[in-house]
């Protein structure tokens, strides 16, 4: 029971749920990293438990998954409670208080172990009044307390405890702002929970950034599942051009943007499993701002195979289908942000420098030499002037530096930028290409349009257009 596959977050996650379940507006966490024997509470308001309500909750299995659960109720098997706490500490303590009456139990594992039976110790073998966030039960509410904290301590001791259990537990703050950030926030039909870690409130993360005007948001697009509606919206986070760096470096999350895109499964609200694809499609650069909103309902657990720490989930076959539909039509705009720039460098203005090649699936970068410039250049060269050349150019886009560009972009698209011409070499480079492609018969019109889709004319363009209106304007008054 203690090996299930917790981790601290998943754990406090987990005994959440079950506050949320009880109508909790506040939860609690409250921990002691300083003791010799250090400890960790999750106290609620919620409605908390009657005596024989709460030696039925100590049971392992106290309920069937089988059973119809109110819309409202995160739970699943009735393990997690229990799970959760023995995957991070040797003694479970729980206090409930509903209607004035006060009940207790409390499971020690080493007291298990010294009675060889799985025997459950009550009142007055310890006093519930003594017990870390007992002051916080007001009128109804239940307090989890975890002691001998062997799994999270990790085998530390002294300072080096402290540290490491206050490193783990900044962690979790961070897991649960995620999974429960609707609640967080007051998401749509979704009741609002306040969340106190050491007296410093949570903040929900959005990982969507609704709020941003560049975020793209597509269409709610309902699954029918047995009966039951399975909601699915789209989201396409904006460019790094298009928000500050701090919000670039926050949502991306930690891993970053490429290990967090893909599907975002909530059961009830609540956040089960994130960042994955469920393997209809692969993780890619160009669909790593895409990312999906699957809202289920609680009576689908079966169908979708919600595990018991609610942290692993696979959709059903009719899902899958429908999904696998819509990850072409999902991932579709996310490409577009990142290839954009890739399908104006093939577009028909002559004065591109590059052209992006694609053939039988293989992607390469030639220099454009149809470029007035280069044309300009050429002219007059000889045949041997001509041919050297070429072999530069060929030698120029065999060295183009794909793998280098490709690293620095995954890892920190902020930090690759072209460096900016000066006002000088801007006239300068206008100037030319304008008498060359002028010379060739191109009108003003044509020229705006021209280049206004290449660089370095496009990234430029406040000061590029008036000095190719300037540079046109010039010729036209040499000619007359």
């Amino acid at each position: 029971m203690r090996d299930i596959g917790y981790t601290l977050e998943s754990a406090l996650a987990d005994v959440i749920d079950n506050s949320i379940s009880a109508g909790a507006t506040v939860v609690h966490i409250i921990y002691d990293t300083n003791s010799a024997d250090p400890f960790l509470a999750i106290i609620d308001d919620g409605r908390g438990m009657a005596r024989a309500a709460l030696l039925n909750a100590m049971r392992p299995g106290s309920q069937s998954p089988t059973t119809a659960r109110d819309s409202a109720d995160l739970g699943r098997f009735g393990l997690g409670m229990k799970t959760a706490s023995f995957s991070q500490a040797r003694s479970l303590t729980v206090i409930s208080r509903q209607n004035g009456e006060l009940a207790a139990a409390r499971w020690d594992l080493d007291f298990v172990v010294e009675r060889d039976d799985w025997v459950l110790q009550l009142p007055p073998t310890f006093d519930p009044r003594e017990q870390p966030g007992f002051d916080l039960l007001d009128g109804s509410g239940t307090a989890i307390v975890w002691r001998k904290l062997d799994r999270i301590a990790d085998g530390t001791t002294g300072t080096a405890q402290a540290d490491h259990m206050l490193e783990r537990l900044d962690s979790a703050r961070k897991h649960l702002e995620l999974v429960f950030h609707r609640f967080l926030q007051g998401d749509r039909n979704i009741d609002k929970v306040r969340i106190v870690m050491n007296g410093r409130d949570l903040v929900g993360f959005d990982p969507f950034h609704t709020k941003s005007p560049a975020t793209q948001r597509l269409p709610v697009e309902p699954i029918r599942v047995s009966g039951q509606d399975v909601q699915v919206e789209a989201f396409i986070l904006p460019h790094h051009r298009k928000v500050s760096a701090s919000e670039w470096d926050r949502y991306a999350g930690e891993g970053g943007y490429l290990k967090n895109q893909g599907f975002y499964l909530y059961r009830g609200g609540r956040l089960i499993i994130h960042g994955t694809w469920f393997r209809l499609a692969k993780q890619s650069e160009l669909t790593k701002l895409a990312r999906v909103k699957i809202d289920m309902p609680n009576g689908l657990d079966t169908l979708w195979k919600i595990d018991v720490r609610k942290a692993s989930a696979q959709p059903p076959y009719a899902v899958r289908q429908r999904l696998k539909g819509l990850i072409d039509q999902i991932a579709e705009p996310s490409r577009r942000v990142y290839t954009s720039r890739g399908h104006r460098m093939t577009s028909e203005s002559q004065a591109v420098l590059w052209h992006r090649r694609v053939d039988k699936g293989a992607v390469s970068y030639e220099i454009n030499r149809d470029h007035p410039l280069l044309a300009h250049m050429s002219d007059g060269l000889t045949d041997n002037q001509s041919s050297e050349l070429e072999t530069f150019l060929k030698s120029v886009e065999r060295a183009f530096p794909v793998d280098a560009v490709f690293s620095d972009a995954a890892s920190d698209p902020k930090a690759v930028a072209q460096t900016a011409l000066s006002t000088e070499d801007l006239e300068a480079v206008v100037s030319l290409t304008v008498r060359v492609m002028a010379g060739q018969g191109c009108t003003l019109e044509t020229l705006l349009t021209d280049l206004g889709r290449a660089e370095p004319y496009r990234s430029n363009w406040a000061a590029a257009e008036p000095l190719i209106r300037k540079a046109h304007h010039s010729l036209a008054s040499e000619d007359a």
